[in-house]
C-alpha cells in the first residue's frame, strides 16, 4: 500500500535536518518563547521557530484537548472554509506539508480539481495530521492566567489540571484567535434583560437539537450569523429571524490578499492616516458573509430576513420577547451572532501591562469624520507585531510579547491570524524573535562566532605546494 506520507517525508529528507537550538540557556528560564493558542497559527509558529533553530519553545493551550482547540470543530460551522482552497497557508514554504499535497495523497488529483473550497472538517483532518507529522505538541489544559513581567523575561501564571503553577519566559506570541482580541461582544439588551439560558454567543458550543421546533433569533449578519441560521434550520427549527442593524447585507471585502498583495504584504508601511480609514472602511461596511452562507439560510422557507433592525431592548416573557421598529417579536432562543469587542488592554492576562500598551488612539487623531472609539482602542504595532509602550521607559519588556491575532487589524489590515496571513506574519514574527535573542545575547554569541575553533585541516595538507 502507497504510503500517503511518502511525499511529506522525502520533503523533510530533502530540506535536511531541523537546526540545533543556538539560543543560549539562561539560569531560571523554562522556555525561549511561549506561544500562547495552540491552533493552526500556534503549531505552524512553533514549526517555523524551530526550523529557524529556537529552541525551548511551549504552546500553551487552554482546551481541554485537541479536539477541542481551534474553531473547526467547535465554534465554527461553515460547510466550506470561506478562503480559496490554493492559499499558502501552514506549509510556510514547504509546498509538501500544504493541504493540496496532503488531500491529493490521500484522494487524487481529481479529487482535489473537484473541490472548490475546502470542507470544515477536512481542513481540521488535515491541521491534526499537520499537528501529528512534525510532531508538534501543545499543551491542553494549560490557561494562561496572568503575564507578569519581571526585568527582561515573563512569569506565565498557568492553571493546569495539576493546580496553579508558574513558568518563565524571553517571548511571548500572542496566537488565540478572535477572542484572543479582546472578548466576545454580546448586545447589552441581551447580557442586561435575559437569562443566560435564552441566549448564546455563536463561539459558544450551541447545543442546537433542543432547538428542534422552536422559533430561533439571530442578531447578526456576517458569516457566522448566517452559518448558525443555517444549523437551526438544518437541526429543524421552526423558524429562524436573523437581523441587521444595517439596511443591506454587505458584499464588499475591504482588504483581502488575494485581491492585492502588493497592499496587503506592506501594510505596516502606510502611514497611520491609510490604516486608519482603511479600519474604518472596514467596519463601515461591515462583514461580508459567504454566498453559501447565505444560501444554506435563504433556501428554506421558514428563515426570515429582517434589514435596518437593531435590539436595543429584550425581555424574558416565556421565552425572549423585543419590539423593533413597532413590531414585538417572541422567541425560544436568540443566538447572538454579533463579533468581538476588540479591547486586549483589558484582557485578564495582562493585568499588569494593559495600561501601558500603545493604542491608536493615543498615537494618531483622525479627522473628526472617521473618529471611531472601537478602533482607537486596538494597540498600535511595531513591525514585528509587538506591543510597544505607551510611556517610553515605562513598559521595555512590551516588545518581547508578539499579536497575531485580530487585535492586530488596524496595524495591519486583514486577514491576520487566519489562513491568509501566515505566509506574510509568521516569517516576520519569527525574524524579529530571532534578531532579539540574538542580540539580548550577544555577548555569549560574540565568543561563541569569534572564538578559536579546531582547524578544518592541518596545514601540512597544502604546505608542501608553496614555492
Amino acid at each position: 500500500m502507497t504510503d500517503p506520507d511518502a511525499g511529506a517525508k522525502n520533503a523533510l529528507r530533502l530540506l535536511g535536518p531541523d537546526p540545533s537550538n543556538w539560543v543560549p540557556d539562561r539560569p531560571g528560564i523554562d522556555h525561549n518563547v511561549a506561544i500562547i493558542g495552540g491552533g493552526q497559527t500556534g503549531c505552524a509558529m512553533a514549526y517555523a521557530l524551530r526550523r529557524a533553530g529556537i529552541g525551548k519553545v511551549a504552546i500553551l493551550d487552554s482546551a481541554p484537548n485537541e479536539d477541542r482547540a481551534g474553531i473547526w470543530l467547535n465554534a465554527a460551522r461553515m460547510n466550506l472554509l470561506r478562503t480559496p482552497k490554493a492559499l499558502v497557508g501552514p506549509e510556510l514554504g514547504v509546498s509538501a506539508l500544504g493541504f493540496q499535497a496532503w488531500y491529493e495523497a490521500r484522494h487524487g488529483e481529481a479529487a482535489y480539481a473537484a473541490i472548490d473550497r475546502i470542507p470544515r472538517t477536512v481542513w481540521a483532518e488535515y491541521l491534526s495530521w499537520y499537528k501529528h507529522f512534525l510532531n508538534l505538541q501543545p499543551r491542553y489544559s494549560t490557561r494562561v492566567a496572568r503575564i507578569e513581567p519581571v526585568e527582561d523575561y515573563f512569569r506565565l501564571h498557568l492553571e493546569t489540571p495539576n493546580g496553579p503553577t508558574i513558568e518563565t519566559t524571553r517571548k511571548i506570541v500572542m496566537a488565540t484567535g478572535f477572542a484572543g482580541s479582546g472578548s466576545k461582544f454580546i448586545p447589552q439588551a441581551l447580557t442586561a434583560n435575559l437569562p443566560a439560558h435564552l441566549y448564546a454567543h455563536t463561539e459558544d458550543p450551541i447545543d442546537f437539537a433542543p432547538l428542534r421546533g422552536k422559533i430561533v433569533a439571530v442578531i447578526g449578519a456576517a458569516a457566522a450569523a448566517f452559518d448558525a441560521a443555517g444549523v437551526a434550520l438544518e437541526q429543524g427549527a421552526a423558524a429562524v429571524h436573523l437581523f441587521a442593524r444595517r439596511d443591506t447585507i454587505a458584499a464588499t471585502p475591504i482588504t483581502r490578499s488575494r485581491g492585492f498583495p502588493g497592499a496587503y504584504d506592506n501594510y505596516h508601511s502606510l502611514p497611520d492616516a491609510d490604516r486608519w480609514h482603511q479600519a474604518v472602511r472596514y467596519r463601515r461596511a461591515g462583514s461580508t458573509p459567504t454566498i453559501d452562507a447565505i444560501e444554506r439560510a435563504v433556501k428554506h422557507d421558514n428563515f426570515h430576513l429582517h434589514l435596518s433592525a437593531p435590539w436595543t431592548n429584550a425581555a424574558a416573557n416565556n421565552g425572549v420577547e423585543t419590539t423593533i421598529g413597532g413590531t414585538t417579536y417572541r422567541f425560544d432562543f436568540a443566538i447572538a451572532g454579533t463579533g468581538y469587542a476588540a479591547n486586549i488592554s483589558e484582557r485578564p492576562e495582562f493585568f499588569d501591562i494593559g495600561d501601558k500598551i500603545l493604542l491608536w488612539r493615543d498615537r494618531y487623531m483622525p479627522p473628526p469624520e472617521e473618529q471611531d472609539d472601537a478602533i482607537g482602542i486596538h494597540p498600535y504595532l511595531g513591525a514585528g507585531h509587538e506591543f510597544l509602550e505607551k510611556t517610553p521607559g515605562t513598559a521595555p519588556g512590551l516588545r518581547h510579547i508578539h499579536i497575531q491575532n485580530p487585535a492586530g487589524f488596524v496595524s495591519f489590515g486583514l486577514p491576520i491570524g487566519d489562513v491568509p496571513s501566515m505566509k506574510r506574519d509568521i516569517p516576520t514574527i519569527v525574524s524579529r524573535i530571532g534578531a532579539d535573542l540574538f542580540l539580548d545575547d550577544l555577548d555569549t554569541l560574540r565568543v561563541r562566532m569569534t572564538g578559536k575553533v579546531r582547524p578544518d585541516f592541518d596545514e601540512s595538507l597544502w604546505r608542501k605546494a608553496v614555492r
